[in-house]
């Protein structure tokens, strides 16, 4: 019988690898739903990232923002779906990516182990940057471009492994 360090992904059942791969493809598609909305939303830059928590500035009482500062209640939706849904998301994919063949050693463990991190550091920095400090943005952008590295390199190896990797 194999050791849970012996199983490798290409290796498994067939109904396995399918069940895993479109797991991890749908996820992806999830993922990548949510990077456009997030595109959408900030423009990937700080600037937008920043307006989109604390506010528009506007010049008089008169102007109307184009963006509000976000309410502590919508903050705290936020953060609570996205912390329990990207960790379980972590999980999965962590505990499926630790199976694969291709990568091994501190870098595998890195790439497994790194999205928690970052996941507490992007939704916790948010409230930063929207109760003390603007320049907090980079902490939650630097997070969030970690995170996601590391879940689309995880996933691509994954997919790789499950769809494309001969026995």
């Amino acid at each position: 019988m194999e050791t849970p360090t012996q199983i490798r992904l290409y290796t498994l059942p067939t109904p396995l690898r399918w069940l895993l791969f479109l797991t991890v493809f749908n996820i992806t598609v999830g993922t990548g739903v949510g990077l456009y909305y997030v595109a959408q939303t900030t423009h990937l830059s700080p600037e937008g990232t920043t307006e989109h928590f604390s506010g528009s500035n506007t010049e008089t009482n008169f102007d109307i923002p184009e963006k509000y500062p976000k309410p502590v209640s919508e903050l705290l939706t936020t953060t609570h779906n996205h912390i329990l849904s990207l960790t379980l998301i972590s999980l999965i994919l962590g505990g499926i990516f630790f199976f694969n063949s291709t990568i091994s050693g501190s870098i595998k463990s890195f790439l497994i182990l790194e999205p928690f991190i970052s996941i507490l550091l992007t939704f916790g920095g948010i409230w930063l940057v929207r109760f003390i400090q603007p320049l907090f943005v980079y902490v939650v952008m630097l997070s969030g471009i970690l995170m996601y590295s590391c879940y689309f390199i995880m996933a691509g190896v994954i997919l790789y492994e499950l769809g494309w990797k001969k026995k």
